[in-house]
């Protein structure tokens, strides 16, 4: 494990339906959300970085122009997260041993965050590392190259949950602060990191 190229995969395709406009180009700290979380994965060692674009494509595009990353477009993006998530296994899994999955809208995801799952990966050798938030699991999260057949057959709607489900007592866990748990998806989360950007 010690040598295992860790890939990042960045879930940027989806509607912002709840929203009303595209949630990842709204800014905090002086960039946009997408921008953000590429930024971070690349920061953190991943590579490649891979961000799968779906809604609004080009748009998002721009705002990752400079930054060491790939971006691949799903043309299925509407059809859920699940749809996404197979084309990034897809693009990242060609060269990588493991992959860090990362959604676009979890503010709160720092570059120690994703390290940490990293070195915990490579201390175990676990085919998946989970951050847990409180008794939540959620992103980041970390696949083995031995799992990326069962991501690559998950449902369009239903994203790495299923896999994390059947492989938990094959994981390790990195704990994090129940509130570092926060996703964009309405207004009054964007409202709520505005007031609390290191989170609280």
């Amino acid at each position: 494990m010690p040598d295992t190229a860790v890939a990042g995969v960045v879930l940027a395709a989806g509607l912002s339906s709840r929203m009303g406009q595209n949630k990842l180009l709204l800014s905090l700290e002086g960039e946009s959300l997408v921008r953000r979380a590429v930024r971070i994965a690349v920061e953190a060692g991943l590579a490649p970085v891979v961000v799968v674009l779906g809604h609004e494509a080009e748009r998002v595009r721009e705002e990752l122009r400079g930054l060491e990353c790939l971006s691949v477009l799903n043309p299925d993006y509407a059809k859920g997260a699940g749809a996404s998530l197979r084309v990034g296994v897809a693009r990242a899994g060609a060269e990588a041993g493991a992959i860090v999955v990362l959604l676009a809208d979890m503010p709160y995801v720092t570059t120690s965050a994703i390290e940490t799952v990293v070195a915990r990966y490579r201390a175990t050798g676990a085919p998946l590392v989970v951050s847990r938030y409180g008794d939540v699991d959620a992103p980041p999260t970390l696949y083995d190259r031995s799992l990326f057949p069962e991501l690559l057959a998950i449902d369009d709607d239903r994203c790495g949950k299923p896999v994390v489900r059947r492989h938990l007592h094959q994981a390790a866990f990195v704990s994090r602060p129940a509130e570092a748990l926060h996703d964009i998806d309405a207004a009054a989360d964007y409202e709520h990191v505005l007031a609390h950007p290191a989170g609280a």
